[in-house]
């Protein structure tokens, strides 16, 4: 099975400026339950130094984002912003690097205003949520102004759903808040990423009953995968609506375990390559 072409539809900028700030924000006693960031590795020194590991493991495209994560207890951002990294990736590399906007609920006019400059002007194709630490919902009121003017713009909404590895309350990321979002704006594009783990059932019911909501495969190497999420990438269904993403986990042992998952060869393009490019209008 060819991986050649892949795009990963969530990659946090793994920088190597931006992964020491990530471990240095999250040093407070007990805030980080998993040390995610040894699975990252030493993070990149360079673009060049990116691009060349992405052309190694066959991955044509990446979406990247800098990752806009609230600490529960301390009430203040992980890690550096990298809006502008993002932005001179682009530049430098058309085509293998895009940006995925950040959103923040407790600064809505803000937060809306620098959606729309990151997607209008910067080149973005979306906007990535990770909700935990501001401990409200994904379906939340304050949520509501983004969905709605992203659905008026096309903008595609991604959102880590299922529970979190840093020490907030998971309960925020329940999938089936999809299904409320999908009632409330039909023609808005969302994508669950992290398989919703451990409500995975919950996210294919979703993403099966409303043809605008989508499941990323992030965050979870492939021999990892729930037995419903493999039972699902069989199926026809589940050829047209999952789609691929790292998390920051490594591309070539990501892509050889997804070699060994059995899928048949047009249903992996699809979910590898088919599917986010015409999510993600790329």
């Amino acid at each position: 099975m060819t991986t050649t072409g892949a795009v990963d539809t969530l990659f946090p900028l793994l920088l190597k400026e931006w992964k020491d700030s990530w471990v240095q924000a999250t040093n407070s006693p007990g805030e980080l339950k998993c040390k995610v960031e040894l699975a990252w590795g030493d993070g990149y020194a360079d673009g060049d130094s990116m691009i060349a590991a992405m052309d190694e493991a066959g991955v044509d495209t990446v979406l990247a984002t800098d990752l806009l994560a609230w600490s529960y207890t301390r009430q203040t951002r992980f890690a550096i912003d990298t809006t502008s990294e993002i932005e001179a990736l682009t530049t430098k590399y058309p085509g293998r690097v895009y940006g995925l906007a950040d959103y923040d609920p407790f600064h809505i006019r803000a937060s809306l205003d620098k959606v729309e400059e990151d997607c209008t002007i910067r080149g973005y194709k979306g906007v990535y949520l990770h909700i935990y630490g501001y401990d409200i919902g994904l379906d939340h009121r304050k949520m509501y102004p983004l969905y709605a003017m992203c659905e008026a713009k096309g903008i595609p909404v991604s959102m880590q759903i299922g529970h979190v590895l840093e020490a907030m309350p998971s309960e925020g990321g329940r999938p089936i808040q999809l299904d409320r979002i999908a009632c409330d704006f039909p023609d808005l594009v969302l994508v669950g990423t992290h398989t919703g783990w451990p409500w995975v059932e919950e996210a294919l019911a979703v993403i099966t009953k409303w043809p605008n909501v989508y499941l990323s495969t992030s965050a979870w190497l492939p021999k990892y995968f729930n037995p419903a999420l493999r039972q699902f990438l069989n199926s026809r269904v589940g050829s047209e609506k999952i789609l691929f993403g790292s998390n920051g986990l490594s591309w070539q042992r990501y892509l050889d375990q997804w070699a060994e998952l059995g899928l048949k060869e047009e249903s992996s393009h699809a979910m590898l390559v088919e599917n986010p490019k015409r999510v993600f209008k790329l």
